[in-house]
């Protein structure tokens, strides 16, 4: 057997229906990539820029049954300090050879960057950078006479010292990218991020083979991502509407990706 296909035979990918604290009952190895989308904190003004807040989008239609509501309600009291702790575990050692370390990469709101990097200090993670997503189109469109709206997106990269395992095949990579997007991909989530961005990222920071860990998974983007790259992936979702539509419209095939 080839080295290829028996590491296509040992890819793992498994979504656990269960809080990311309780990952000791589950073995899962350490990985070389956690991908996390940590909740933003809005509250019950997830919706308060989008049209959804109205019926059919339209403001002259009144409220719909999203206004004042959150995206879900563990947007409100994340704590920053078990994510961490858990990511410091779960990310394999500095290794002694340069080009080999880990890394954590967390998507989060512009005012959680500093927050997550001092954070990130506490646990290890002594340094980090930030990456910017630039997108063709903003959600606060009823901001939109009223002020410049965002339309870009954020993610910190964390590290502990040595710089992380970085493949650019031979070009620069720059610290920010297009929101590429993919709608050939089940919708579950309302903050999933794309498919085609997630694989980005795990292209320049893991190898063939890697494990890569997502938390907090949502719709489970990370994992049908990293499958679909032939790295392991294991996740964690606590909410079990979300866990149950992530198994059965975005992992459902997630076999015949791996060609097992």
């Amino acid at each position: 057997m080839t080295e290829k296909r028996r590491l296509e035979r040992d890819i793992k990918c498994e979504l656990f229906n269960d809080h990311f604290q309780n990952y000791k009952r589950y073995a899962i190895p350490k990985a070389q990539l956690v991908i996390a989308d940590i909740p933003y904190n809005l509250g019950n003004k997830a919706y308060a820029s989008s049209p959804e807040w109205y019926e059919d989008g339209d403001n002259r239609n009144g409220e719909s049954d999203k206004a004042g509501t959150s995206f879900f309600d563990t947007d409100n009291d994340f704590r920053i300090a078990e994510f961490m702790h858990f990511c410091s575990t779960m990310l394999i050692k500095e290794p002694k050879e340069t080009g080999k370390a880990p890394a954590m990469i967390v998507f989060c709101a512009f005012q959680q960057m500093q927050m997550l990097s001092d954070y990130g200090k506490q646990y290890g993670f002594n340094n980090s950078f930030p990456l910017i997503f630039i997108k063709k189109s903003s959600s606060q469109v009823l901001k939109a006479n009223m002020k410049i709206v965002g339309a870009t997106e954020y993610a910190l990269v964390l590290y502990r010292e040595k710089l992380p395992k970085f493949n650019n095949y031979g070009r620069m990579v720059l610290n920010w990218f297009e929101w590429e997007t993919d709608s050939s991909y089940p919708k579950i989530h309302p903050t999933q991020k794309p498919i085609p961005i997630l694989k980005q990222l795990i292209s320049i920071f893991t190898d063939y083979g890697d494990v890569i860990i997502d938390p907090v998974a949502g719709s489970a983007s990370t994992l049908r991502a990293a499958a679909e790259m032939n790295r392991s992936s294991y996740g964690f979702e606590i909410k079990k509407d979300f866990y149950k539509s992530a198994k059965e419209k975005m992992l459902s095939d997630v076999a015949i990706t791996l060609k097992l």
